[in-house]
């Protein structure tokens, strides 16, 4: 069983690191720390420029996750979500199966509807309302998994139209997993319940996960947990400001304190029925933050867990 690899019990344990501000080679150094630490997936951004940041450099999501595929050989690789409104259905099939078989199936497509609209309009992307873009996803994954048959399809529906369309190889092991991230429980929730393998509680929506649970159908629970790591208890107050100071948006989801700390809560996530815990570091995941959180508090979550 490879570094990145943990048995189906116990709770996975993924980093989120936004390609922004980084050098390739600074975000391919921190992967490989993860991968190296026992870090179970790896999760990417997608945007045209950064939210509330649009000034600050950005890889894109694709082509970022594929250089990191090509980079390492066990980690799993996906995105905290893929826009829906910025590729053809066609065309995200072709991207998600060429990268299911450029990483030997590490690949999950995470994906949502498309959250932050002054991005879209400000790119000329599209200017339709919450409504319509979670349609347009419910089509793009209806011929994802038509296309991902490797037969003659066609499919004809309100915003897309595919006809007599074949696209091969077929995904490694028949589909791309598919991680859905959202709470809304008009338009995201339904897509979880019917599509998802995964659903990808966001962190302003963590504390609402078990009114939320039967909503989701047969979907496995993932969240996001920002983190600050206090390696001693004196530092757990400065920990936690630097954490709400760089995750404003997740501040009801932030876990800081010491290692046991971190333990305590990350058990209390997996009791809760949660099964990937994806966490961004507010040190923007230092290499040696990553090394003694997989020396430290990886081992010691899992080892907690084949007791209960």
């Amino acid at each position: 069983m490879g570094s990145g690899e943990v048995p189906e019990a116990l709770p996975h344990i993924g980093l989120f690191i936004p390609q922004l501000k980084l050098s390739l080679l600074d975000l391919e150094r921190r992967v490989h720390a993860a991968e190296e630490a026992g870090f179970h997936s790896v999760w990417l951004m997608d945007h045209l420029h950064p939210p509330r940041f649009p000034q600050l450099p950005m890889w894109e999501g694709l082509t970022t996750a594929a250089y990191l595929a090509a980079k390492t050989s066990r980690i799993g690789i996906g995105h905290l979500v893929l826009c829906n409104e910025l590729r053809h259905p066609a065309v995200l099939a072709k991207s998600a199966v060429t990268l299911d078989h450029l990483s030997g199936g590490r690949f999950v497509l995470g994906i949502g509807w498309g959250s932050w609209p002054a991005e879209l309009r400000t790119f000329g992307v599209s200017t339709s309302p919450a409504a319509v873009r979670s349609a347009r996803l419910r089509e793009t994954l209806e011929i994802l998994k038509l296309l991902c048959t490797g037969e003659t399809v066609s499919y004809r529906g309100e915003h897309f139209t595919v006809q007599d369309a074949q696209q091969l190889p077929r995904p490694i092991n028949g589909q791309v997993p598919l991680l859905i991230g959202g709470a809304g429980q008009t338009l995201t929730l339904p897509l979880v319940a019917r599509f998802a393998d995964w659903w990808n509680c966001p962190a302003g929506a963590v504390r609402r996960i078990q009114q939320l649970r039967p909503m989701i159908g047969r979907a496995r629970i993932s969240v996001q947990r920002p983190v600050g790591v206090a390696w001693h208890s004196r530092d757990v107050d400065a920990a936690r400001e630097l954490a709400e100071r760089r995750f404003p948006w997740g501040r009801n989801a932030i876990i800081a304190g010491t290692p046991d700390e971190l333990v305590e809560n990350l058990l209390a996530d997996a009791a809760d029925g949660v099964e990937m815990i994806i966490m961004p570091f507010a040190d923007r995941a230092a290499p040696e933050t990553l090394r003694r959180f997989g020396t430290e508090i990886i081992p010691a979550v899992h080892q907690a867990a084949r007791t209960v």
